[in-house]
């Protein structure tokens, strides 16, 4: 894997390369960076040149300040460039959890630009605000560190009291299959969130989703194909949130996990790999 920079959108991030062949970009949630694709980067690479950027405002990205800096626009603009450089205009997406989010956004506004779509534990945004503003208690129950997020300041000053403790519980709360990384994986997390200003980027996120929560129009139909793998347990997005999927989508695909939690990238990457694999392939047969 090589360590690359790129200059998008006004700021410079951070990404990892590997492979060679069609462009694979991998787009990561919260609290992750590059490092949450550590187990599809080496699988996917034998096939393809797989690119794994750091988010703005995560690990070795840049941290532009103010929340306006995270609108959805925004991150939409970043991905954009991005694979306008690396990948000729072209690539496949692939996100999960905020980096999910973001890919939905890129193939509505920019769909000519994916040329297939994988989501892993995101709705359509327009399903997961249709599900807050319906006042969906039990979604506004799992949710419940979103508005959280929204106090200034208090949020990183809790996270920041003890980063090794912070990751662990939260990987182990959030897999049913208890794989929790490692000490030496936890330090790579500890690491990349002890730079100056880590923490709050990364919460930006949340405070700009609900500050702007129209930035993008992302209605239109989707016309490349989607894959959605979703682990069924996931303790903070319901499953019934992808049942309307298919509205959105003019080729969708769902792959269920009834054993993996919102983290099925490391619950069970077996499956998460090989669903990619065939879905990449020309022609793959559903």
């Amino acid at each position: 894997m090589e360590s690359k920079y790129i200059a998008v959108n006004g700021i410079r991030l951070h990404y990892i390369e590997e492979g060679s062949g069609d462009l694979v970009v991998l787009l990561h949630g919260f609290p992750e960076f590059w490092y949450g694709w550590r187990r599809q980067i080496p699988v996917l690479g034998r096939h393809y040149r797989v690119i794994a950027p750091d988010m703005r405002g995560y690990n070795l990205s840049d941290k532009p300040e103010g929340i306006g800096q995270y609108k959805m626009d925004v991150l939409v603009q970043d991905i954009a460039e991005l694979i306008q450089k690396l990948g000729n205009g072209h690539a496949i997406l692939v996100g999960h959890d905020w980096g999910a989010a973001v890919a939905w956004a890129v193939a509505a506004t920019h769909p000519d630009m994916i040329i297939k779509l994988g989501i892993i534990n995101v709705p359509h945004p327009l399903e997961m605000r249709r599900a807050l503003r319906g006042f969906n208690l039990r979604q506004w129950a799992r949710s419940y560190y979103m508005f959280l997020f929204q106090l200034p300041r208090l949020p990183e000053w809790f996270m920041a009291r003890d980063l090794a403790r912070t990751f662990t519980n939260v990987f182990k709360r959030f897999s049913p299959r208890g794989v929790v990384p490692t000490d030496e994986e936890i330090q790579e997390y500890v690491k990349a969130y002890s730079h100056a200003g880590a923490l709050t980027g990364p919460i930006h996120y949340y405070r700009a989703a609900l500050h702007y929560p129209d930035a993008l129009d992302v209605s239109a139909v989707l016309p490349m194909p989607v894959l959605m793998i979703w682990g069924e347990q996931d303790k903070a997005l319901g499953k019934e949130l992808t049942y309307n999927t298919k509205q959105y989508c003019a080729d969708l695909e769902t792959v269920y996990d009834p054993t993996s939690g919102h983290f099925i990238t490391a619950d069970n990457p077996e499956l998460v790999n090989a669903a990619l694999l065939r879905f990449f392939a020309p022609n793959a047969e559903k």
